[in-house]
């Protein structure tokens, strides 16, 4: 049984036809092609716009001219991970999708059901002539993974419609109508390296097994950041007399890095101390990360050729010790809203490289100010060690309207299909609704979508049965639009 024989099979066919695209953040070339051709061949209105979007457009069903326009959005990329064991090409080769009993994941890499399960249900939505609707528009965005560059991109007046359905929330039965806003924080440390001499062997850290996952959706886990733990090993290696050959952690901006690797030159008087060392304080994090990260795994093994360079000792020492310093994880929950993160920093990837050692964050809140004031913190952090800091890439969120017309009747259609309220919420995660909103100051915007566990993650999963509930729901809401 393949993905194809799920139910709906007119979302399920549609999301195995995006598997089969490659489309990693910044190279959606071949899915924004198989977009626009797909809307062609169906004879919709279909285009480009003159930064990359994708916008289709299907005319109202007849009798159903009145209602209010309606805009489905998504996203074209995904993020590119996978594990280390596996082989796969992001920018070539299909998604090897599994049915893992009530969920669909992908075999080693992430599945890409962020988003690509919310394009799937906006193209059933255009192909199933089933569905009655006022005019829909389907705007399919680029990069947003990376930097929302489609969505800053997006110009005034392109659209037609009155209300945004974005189709990139993940857990059916939620309705977002409020997200944070975010800021990149870079840290650059400039280095000489030296020589290696005699007397030491060459090492290596690896730090693997953690579940990494969603910069934004899982830092309330209080999972273990392979950078992290990685520093807070290498310091005490640094008292013995180590040298730090390069340091490489996680790959993305918004994803926890589950991942990290440190070459290390150890003193061959102190390699037996440095092994208890490793083994110790591993003890130590496996033990407080052992509900949150039970398969956490710590190698420390000679490296099969000896290292040839080493990074300058005083900036790899202040390195170490800000990477430890650095505010990492959930900074302050909400007092507005229970349950939600207000503030939070993920410190995603950390690289040695050409004389540099860089520290990429993702800061994220709902509150400007204390995104602010969290990125001034960071930057004392790095700045004190003796690094330049550099922030870009802000946004602001997206403020909750819990007044809108289009939520009272969503909230009506959920009770009629379901005989329950839906949830109504923000969300500690950058969706595109706070960027556009700012052109389009005139829409009634919501966010929901199916149910995904640990989006930007090899472990990535969609819950099968929440796909149909999301669709019927969908379906019966576009019927329920008010009137213009």
């Amino acid at each position: 049984m393949s993905i194809k024989d799920l139910q709906p099979t007119i979302v399920w066919n549609n999301f195995y036809g995006l598997t089969q695209v490659p489309r990693p953040s910044k190279h959606e070339e071949k899915v924004r092609e198989y977009l626009y051709n797909w809307g062609v061949s169906r004879g919709l209105e279909t285009f480009i716009d003159d930064t990359g979007n994708v916008i289709i457009r299907k005319p109202a069903t007849p009798g159903y001219e009145n209602l209010q326009g309606v805009i489905l959005q998504g996203h074209m990329d995904m993020v590119p991970q996978k594990t280390a064991e596996t082989k796969h090409d992001f920018l070539t080769d299909p998604i090897q999708t599994e049915i893992l009993g009530e969920w669909v994941g992908a075999k080693g890499t992430t599945l890409g059901a962020d988003n690509g399960m919310g394009i799937a249900l906006a193209l059933a939505v255009l192909e199933d002539e089933t569905v009655k609707h006022g005019p829909i528009e389907c705007l399919f965005t680029y990069d947003e993974e990376t930097g929302m560059t489609g969505a800053k991109s997006l110009k005034p007046g392109i659209l037609k419609g009155d209300i945004l359905f974005n189709l990139d929330s993940e857990t059916e039965g939620e309705i977002y109508i409020g997200c944070a806003g975010g800021l990149d924080a870079s840290a650059d440390f400039k280095y000489l390296s030296y020589k290696v001499k005699e007397g030491y062997e060459s090492y290596k850290l690896t730090i693997k097994g953690l579940q990494g996952g969603h910069s934004g959706m899982d830092i309330i886990l209080y999972r273990a950041n392979a950078n992290k733990v990685a520093a807070r090993i290498v310091d005490p290696l640094l008292a013995l007399g180590a040298r730090v050959v390069s340091f490489k952690g996680g790959s993305l901006r918004n994803a926890i890095p589950f991942e990290a690797e440190v070459e290390l030159l150890i003193p061959e008087a102190e390699v037996k101390a440095a092994k208890k060392t490793v083994k110790d304080i591993f003890a130590i994090v496996k033990a407080e990360f052992a509900q949150t990260d039970p398969s956490a795994e710590c190698h420390f093994e000679k490296a099969a050729k000896p290292y040839k360079k080493y990074i300058q000792p005083k900036v790899a020492k202040n390195a170490i010790k800000a990477l430890q310093a650095c505010p990492n994880g959930v900074d302050r929950m909400s007092p507005a809203m229970a349950g939600l993160v207000e503030t939070s920093n993920n410190m995603a990837v950390v690289r040695t490289e050409k004389g540099h050692w860089t520290v990429h964050n993702l800061l994220r809140s709902s509150i400007d100010t204390a995104k602010d004031d969290l990125a001034a913190r960071l930057s004392a952090v790095f700045e004190l060690a003796g690094a330049t800091v550099s922030l870009a890439g802000g946004y602001s969120g997206w403020a909750p309207r819990p007044d809108m017309p289009i939520l009272k009747k969503m909230q009506e259609v959920y009770n009629s299909l379901y005989g329950k309220e839906p949830a109504i919420m923000a969300i500690h995660a950058g969706l595109e609704c706070a960027i556009m909103g700012a052109n389009y100051p005139n829409w009634d915007m919501v966010s929901f979508g199916p149910t995904l566990v640990h989006p930007h993650s090899p472990d990535e999963r969609c819950k099968i049965d929440t796909v149909g509930k999301v669709y019927d729901f969908l379906k019966a809401l576009l019927v329920a639009v008010p009137e213009k």
